[in-house]
């Protein structure tokens, strides 16, 4: 083989190795581009399942308050009025029965607006600020707190099952704050803006010890859970013996 047959053999054999490197980096970058798909597609229908499960859970949830909502109002409701009533023919032959009757009164009106924030159908007809300033007012005269609301800027319009999830998620922080705290003071504020709805509570309890932004407790998990489904981003802060802040931006849909 001669000089000129030995570059030609060089050459044709350059050509097919580079055809064939170039085919498997070809063939490596199509591969990588469908396994990303493939591993983003997984991830949307992971996320959608969980979604759905979410929602699911929260439907069964409203579902079982509204079925609370008329237990309350239909039956326990109806009982204590038709006692009061009984009380009330009775009062002329005690001073006690009087009292008992103003008890019983303001018991029914606990009865009525506790009713109203845990029925969906209810919640509807009211504002979140109207909601909020609602709960604030029994903590108030249940003397559980001093619990207050303050309301910055003009409110906007929003998809009133969304509105109800988000009053959810701060009845969830409410509770939280009355029954573990120890909290002498809650305060919430409403700050909307053209764009967003940025939401604080925060109370002056016990706190607790926080672990790299990981929060323990299904009513916190519960809180975040909904938060997702409205694309809410939510944050709690706490420190021990130094209270507790939830802070919550909705944005608004254009």
């Amino acid at each position: 083989m001669d000089q000129g047959e030995v570059q030609s053999f060089l050459i044709v054999f350059s050509a097919i190795a580079l055809s064939l490197a170039v085919t498997v980096v070809i063939l490596f970058v199509l591969f990588q581009k469908r396994k990303n798909r493939l591993l983003k597609q997984r991830a949307r229908d992971k996320e959608a399942f969980e979604k759905e499960l979410s929602e699911t859970q929260i439907e069964i949830r409203e579902e079982t308050l509204r079925n609370i909502s008329w237990e309350l109002h239909d039956n326990i409701g109806q009982l204590m009025t038709l006692a009061k009533i009984q009380v009330q023919m009775e009062e002329s032959k005690s001073p006690q029965l009087e009292e008992a009757s103003e008890t019983m009164g303001k018991a029914i009106q606990e009865l009525r607006t506790l009713s109203k924030l845990i029925n969906p159908e209810a919640l509807k007809s009211l504002s979140l600020a109207e909601a909020v300033q609602l709960e604030m007012d029994r903590f108030n005269r249940m003397q559980f707190l001093k619990a207050s609301l303050k309301v910055e800027g003009a409110s906007k319009p929003i998809d009133p099952k969304e509105e109800i999830i988000l009053f959810r998620i701060l009845q969830e922080f409410f509770s939280n704050t009355v029954k573990h705290s120890k909290a002498t003071e809650l305060q919430v504020l409403l700050n909307y803006t053209d764009s967003a709805l940025a939401i604080v509570a925060q109370d002056n309890g016990v706190g607790f010890e926080q672990k790299a932004d990981t929060y323990s407790g299904i009513g916190l998990k519960n809180m975040r859970n909904r938060a997702k489904l409205v694309n809410a981003h939510l944050e709690l802060f706490s420190e021990k013996n130094e209270g507790t802040q939830l802070k919550m931006t909705y944005n608004f849909v254009d």
